[in-house]
């Protein structure tokens, strides 16, 4: 199948492990022109050389911290200078950040900041980009909606569903679709270190996936690319989970 992203220009957070990294091999294995945005450049030094070996153009690396004021703001101009224009954002960037009852403002603000603000910051800072094309595809990355235990990152997820669902509605005249992806149990550098045994994976999976097992990136990673694709044109406003079946409710 051919996902007719030859040519198109994509700006990828979070890709400097997991799921952001394969998203932006995916992207440019697809013919994109790919920016990615870390914190860690030796990592994205890494990928840019995995993906040019692929046979990939050589991404626009970009090394940034979101938690600064104004980082979302500098990390859209900085991309919108070296490709001229950004097709499709892929919000992989943030983290799990577990907290007790008694968890200090500052905690919370942090959570918040990294999981939400910025993810909405630097949307509405690329929206203007996609507009001006009549097309724009923007897949956020989020967390689950059935939470056992506190977990600033969870909240800000939640609100981060209800956001993209208002704008999408308001986007989708400008022929610019907006998704959530909900990852489950996805090896990644994160998850390995809360599951570090395949007991440990084994014990969980029983217990709680369906499939009975863990997933893998391009598991996730293919779905984000497809929703990422013109072909995904009528899909916009949804959450969808990738987790194997272990979401217990219907919707």
């Amino acid at each position: 199948m051919d996902l007719q992203l030859q040519g198109r220009f994509a700006l990828v957070t979070g890709a400097s492990q997991g799921i952001g990294r394969e998203i932006a091999r995916g992207l440019a294995r697809e013919g994109a022109q790919v920016a990615v945005v870390a914190r860690r450049k030796p990592l994205l030094e890494a990928l840019a050389e995995e993906i040019v070996s692929a046979g990939g153009l050589p991404p626009v690396l970009i090394e940034a911290d979101f938690y600064p004021e104004n980082a979302a703001e500098a990390v859209a101009a900085r991309a919108l200078d070296a490709l001229g224009r950004v097709d499709i954002l892929i919000n992989a960037a943030g983290g799990s950040r577990p907290i007790t009852f008694d968890a200090s403002k500052e905690q919370w603000h942090e959570g918040m900041t990294l999981n939400f603000w910025r993810i909405r910051e630097l949307t509405h800072a690329i929206v203007p980009s996609m507009k001006k094309n009549n097309f724009g595809r923007i897949v956020n990355l989020t967390g689950t909606s059935e939470p056992k235990m506190l977990n600033a990152a969870f909240s800000a997820k939640a609100a981060l569903h209800v956001w993209a669902k208002g704008l999408s509605r308001e986007l989708a005249p400008h022929g610019i679709t907006i998704n959530s992806l909900q990852p489950g149990r996805i090896r990644s550098e994160q998850i390995d270190k809360r599951y570090p045994t395949d007991e440990a994976r084994r014990e969980f999976s029983q217990a709680e996936i369906p499939a009975g097992r863990f997933g893998n990136v391009d598991e996730i990673g293919n779905l984000a690319i497809f929703l990422a694709s013109p072909l995904a044109g009528y899909v916009t406003g949804t959450v969808i989970p990738v987790d194997g079946g272990m979401s217990r409710f219907a919707f």
